[in-house]
């Protein structure tokens, strides 16, 4: 795994392509026992190198009800965008994450976590690629039927500030979701 996660910080496939350069932001190890599959690093998390550290993070560790050490604990917690680097600035929020990172990267990755129960898929980038036909023709499709797609995968909507409006429009996420979420978050890191 450590030479594998070497070769993914060295990447400079994309970088003629990204604005602020590469910074791959990657965590991963053989014990994870969960995988948290999200878009692209943003400009903080391109910063700092810690993934999930905005106010999407913060959102995202409510949804889980878990602290920042497990959250951040790689035995336990995988953390696999689906574009390792910061993609750039589009018109309404960063760009889609490059293409080339997850079939690059993705299944050399998972063949090393043998020990994952469960892959959390926000945001339609991750559903379409791991979802394939079976991806529903809107995110809100797809989260509301987020049994059909259990116990292997569990999609959820991103938790950026942006998707406020959906979160209020779709308050049964929140009410009804999120909490099977958390039992089953819990059920798997208390093992």
């Amino acid at each position: 795994m450590k030479k594998l996660l070497d070769e993914i910080i060295k990447c400079t496939h994309c970088s003629d392509f990204l604005p602020l350069g590469p910074n791959p932001v990657v965590r991963a190890s053989k014990t994870a026992k969960i995988l948290i599959i999200g878009q692209a690093p943003g400009t903080k998390v391109h910063q700092t190198g810690i993934p999930w550290n905005d106010p999407s993070g913060n959102e995202l560790r409510k949804w889980l009800n878990i602290s920042n050490d497990l959250f951040y604990d790689v035995s336990k917690i995988a953390i696999v965008p689906m574009g390792f680097c910061y993609p750039g600035k589009g018109k309404t929020g960063d760009l889609p994450p490059r293409p080339e990172c997850a079939p690059l990267w993705h299944e050399k990755l998972l063949m090393q976590m043998p020990k994952l129960e469960l892959i959390l898929l926000i945001g339609q980038y991750a559903q379409k690629y791991y979802l394939k036909e079976e991806n529903k023709t809107t995110l809100t499709e797809t989260v509301s039927n987020f049994e059909t797609y259990l116990p292997k995968y569990f999609p959820l909507p991103h938790p950026s500030p942006r998707n406020r409006f959906w979160l209020q429009k779709n308050k049964w996420f929140e009410e009804s979701i999120v909490p099977v979420l958390q039992e089953k978050v819990i059920k798997i890191l208390s093992k």
